[in-house]
């Protein structure tokens, strides 16, 4: 809900080596096939076996290239640009669309991970390609939307990489500007592995690039903001990587580093094949996953039915409902969103459903019955307290009733409340007193097991995923957060993950309901 927060955290760098093809562009070929894995997996409940897929622990076997970060910034219009697909499955080619000040560029294809602590490897690079400054950015007189009229740069053909998820770096020849360009190679499959879902559909909410978001516009007020906003422009914040760098890179790169069968995808993937999820042992949602359309949510909740296991690892997850349109390059390029506004949306006078918040009536659904707790504030910065110390999430952590992680609780949170669809049993983990504007209330870690065997695990704050990155003292670069508090979340997050992996975790592990104890009168406000 809130401008998402923390600071850039890239580090230094040279240039990795490897030539490559771009359709109709000369280079050499760089990318070998990978690894695939078939066998069955051992399990707690009743998952299929692993889909024919990426070998995980291979791939992270593979020398990695640390001088992937973006070190030389430049100016913002110095060197931009934009995928014209979200995703592509392995093989197929995407457009890449870039405008540079430069005579010429290159672009680097990284694929990110762990590889020993590296975090990426470099897949392909381009010989040096004409640079181009393309037009302004175009805004469209009825929503705000801003979008670019950009033509394209180079196609670039997938052949041999790896599924996963990819930052494209372009550089200028003349060292000046770097900035990246994501793109996910989702996976064919799901069955029996874990999918970690770029959560695309928010990253676009809150870039800016051009004037305007779904937050603000030219007058930085809420009256100026985009009702829509378009994929068809780059992405401004983070150096042109969205969200992905500090929300879900070191979330990807701690599974990886445990190699377990995993699976690729993004929001408008899950939203748009109604069958990507089948057999999947779990879905990850990583630390801002706000912006949900309602066919995502569909399809992740027929999953979690089924007996999918679900893992949040952040806070203000599935808050706002959207629609995706079309755009001129192609489908589900626009994230409509009205939000309070929504009886202007000519798509909701056609009688789709509104575009606000998935609380609110008309079509009220609120986001608890999903994932058994509730957004209900911003901003807080507080510590985390454990209340539940003996549960198997906690194993290995040595922590007590009452122990406490400065600053862990943060920017957004998520509580138990019962007033609101919560499924039951649900087993509060984690029971946080804040203060959010003045008004006392609680975040909670939650747990909650279905009969259809899955388990759910939601954190109940947004700043878990930035926190598996805490290593020394607490400093500026995690919000304060120390290396006790991140080795906490490391050990959690893996027992999360490992069990998960597992299949219906709920069959054996059932959730021992104790939210009474924490809200003996019911959740209400000032709890």
């Amino acid at each position: 809900m809130a401008q998402a927060e923390g600071p850039d955290r890239d580090g230094s760098g040279s240039t990795g080596s490897g030539r490559r093809r771009v359709l109709g562009l000369a280079a050499a070929s760089l990318a070998a096939a990978h690894p695939l894995v078939a066998a069955a997996q051992t399990a707690e409940g009743a998952a299929l076996p692993p889909s024919r897929g990426l070998d995980v622990r291979a791939e992270n076997a593979r020398p990695g290239h640390p001088d992937w970060r973006v070190t030389r910034t430049g100016a913002q219009h110095d060197v931009e640009g934009f995928a014209d697909r979200t995703s592509v499955r392995p093989g197929e080619p995407f457009t890449l669309r870039v405008s540079t000040t430069a005579a010429a560029y290159t672009v680097s294809a990284y694929r990110m991970g762990w590889y020993g602590g590296a975090r990426a490897r470099l897949v392909w690079r381009s010989e040096p390609l004409p640079g181009t400054r393309q037009a302004p950015a175009r805004t469209d007189p009825a929503t705000r939307m801003v979008r670019t009229d950009w033509e394209p740069s180079a196609r670039i053909d997938t052949t041999g990489w790896p599924e996963g998820c990819y930052l494209l770096r372009l550089d200028t020849r003349d060292g000046r500007a770097q900035r990246y360009v994501p793109i996910t190679l989702r996976s064919r499959s799901t069955a029996g592995r874990t999918v970690l879902v770029n959560a695309v559909a928010t990253w676009q909410a809150y870039n800016r690039w051009g004037g305007a978001e779904l937050y603000q516009g030219s007058t930085g007020r809420n009256d100026s903001r985009s009702l829509a906003v378009s994929f068809d422009r780059p992405y401004v914040n983070r150096k042109g990587g969205g969200q992905f760098m500090f929300f879900e890179a070191p979330l990807l790169a701690l599974a990886e580093r445990l190699g377990l069968p995993l699976a690729y995808a993004t929001g408008v993937d899950v939203a748009r094949e109604a069958r990507l999820l089948r057999g999947a042992a779990a879905v990850l949602s990583p630390g801002h996953d706000e912006y949900w359309s309602p066919e995502q949510r569909l399809h992740v909740t027929r999953a979690r039915d089924r007996g999918t296991n679900l893992a949040v690892f952040g806070a203000n997850c599935c808050y706002r409902r959207v629609r995706f349109e079309p755009s001129p390059l192609g489908p589900d390029r626009i994230v409509v969103c009205y939000k309070e506004d929504y009886a202007r949306d000519p798509g909701y006078r056609r009688g789709l459903p509104p575009t606000h918040d998935f609380r609110d009536g008309p079509a009220a659904d609120p986001e608890s019955a999903l994932l058994g707790v509730l957004y209900d504030g911003y901003p807080v910065d507080a510590p985390y307290v454990v209340s539940r110390p003996g549960h198997w999430l906690f194993t290995g952590t040595g922590v007590r009733a009452g122990e406490s992680f400065a600053h862990l609780v943060g920017i957004e949170y998520d509580r138990v409340d019962t007033t609101r669809p919560t499924p039951r049993p649900i087993e509060i983990l984690a029971h946080s007193p804040v203060v959010c504007k003045g008004r006392r209330s609680h975040a909670d870690s939650a747990y909650l097991t279905l009969p259809g065997g899955a388990a759910v695990f939601a954190t109940g704050t947004m700043r878990w995923v930035e926190a598996l990155d805490a290593q020394g003292p607490g400093d500026g670069a995690n919000h304060g957060m120390d290396g006790r508090t991140g080795r906490f979340t490391r050990t959690v997050t893996e027992n999360v993950l490992r069990a998960f992996a597992r299949g219906p975790v709920g069959r054996v592990r059932p959730a021992a309901d104790n939210v009474t104890a924490h809200y003996p009168n019911g959740p209400h406000p000032g709890a």
